[in-house]
């Protein structure tokens, strides 16, 4: 397995001219786009990493697959009333379609959809982001994991449209806390700083059905672990879903700050960062490490 992550490596950093970092995230654009790092965590908790898969970066939306799985263990199907499941076939920050739609969002991993799914959790918790950050602690392992202030004040000093798509459906009363106080819960999430190795780790319980083996028991059922997955594979990877989809054929979820993770049922997680990004705001040298691995997968693990 090392050398095959040290090969998929090899071949990814040919790609790292490709792309751009973020940049409408001021903190996100001081990223040195040379990066690259690829982490896996087995079912039966084996980890293997490569290039820079312990350096710490901003997760973005991988934060949204945790908001999600947060959310449904606190409120169950009834999340549901609120956001819809469905891709949107729209830029992950759209609001024609959400005020076409009145106000629910078509999914939880656009911004909207990831809103509405904060907005539960600060209902429900006193302090959501620091419940959220223990919880990540904790599915990883790692006591360190932190909130990134920077991003974090980068972000709220660059929220117009988010703000905008907030108030949008509190409009529609689909919102029922403060605005602010859920725009900083979303932010603080997608601010918190993991490595390829804690979030190969942390999300490993998706595909050891709900088992998360840090914390030593089940986090989710196997049928939550089950339908998170699904929803990863039609919307997690923004409007290029159904590509990426044919591509490597593996549930993922991205994120602006360069990382995707990929879920492998019954086998693995896999965990690839690289900041530059294509015009759908997925990272191109993970993207194409991710189709490797995928290619390789069954002959790697039967000659293993």
């Amino acid at each position: 397995m090392q050398q095959w992550l040290e090969e998929i490596a090899a071949s990814a950093r040919q790609r790292l001219d490709e792309g751009r970092v973020a940049d409408y995230i001021p903190a996100l654009a001081q990223r040195n786009p040379n990066r690259f790092g690829i982490a896996v965590c087995t079912t039966s908790g084996e980890t293997y990493a490569a290039g820079d898969a312990r350096e710490p970066f901003s997760i973005q939306s991988i934060a949204k697959v945790l908001l999600l799985t947060l959310a449904l263990r606190t409120h169950g199907e009834a999340l549901w009333q609120r956001v819809g499941l469905n891709p949107s076939g729209m830029p992950f920050n759209s609001l024609a379609q959400l005020e076409a739609e009145r106000g629910k969002p078509r999914n939880p991993f656009i911004n909207a959809g990831a809103i509405a799914v904060t907005d539960r959790l600060v209902s429900a918790f006193a302090t959501p982001d620091k419940h959220l950050q223990d919880v990540a602690r904790r599915l990883a392992g790692n006591a360190s994991i932190l909130i990134d202030d920077e991003v974090l004040e980068s972000e709220w000093q660059h929220r117009s449209r988010n703000a905008a798509m907030a108030y949008l459906m509190k409009a529609f009363g689909n919102l029922d806390n403060d605005v602010d106080a859920v725009l900083r819960c979303y932010f603080s999430s997608c601010a918190l700083a993991m490595s390829c190795v804690d979030l190969a780790v942390a999300l490993n319980f998706l595909a050891a059905e709900g088992e998360a083996r840090a914390i030593g028991q089940r986090f989710v059922s196997p049928g939550l672990a089950r339908r998170v997955n699904a929803i990863m594979t039609t919307c997690g990877m923004y409007d290029a879903a159904g590509d990426f989809a044919y591509r490597v054929g593996l549930p993922a979820k991205s994120g602006v700050g360069g990382g995707i993770v990929a879920v492998v049922p019954g086998r693995m997680t896999v965990c690839v960062w690289a900041p530059a990004l294509d015009d759908s705001g997925n990272s191109v040298a993970a993207q194409h490490a991710l189709e490797l691995f995928a290619e390789q997968l069954d002959a790697r693990l039967s000659t293993a």
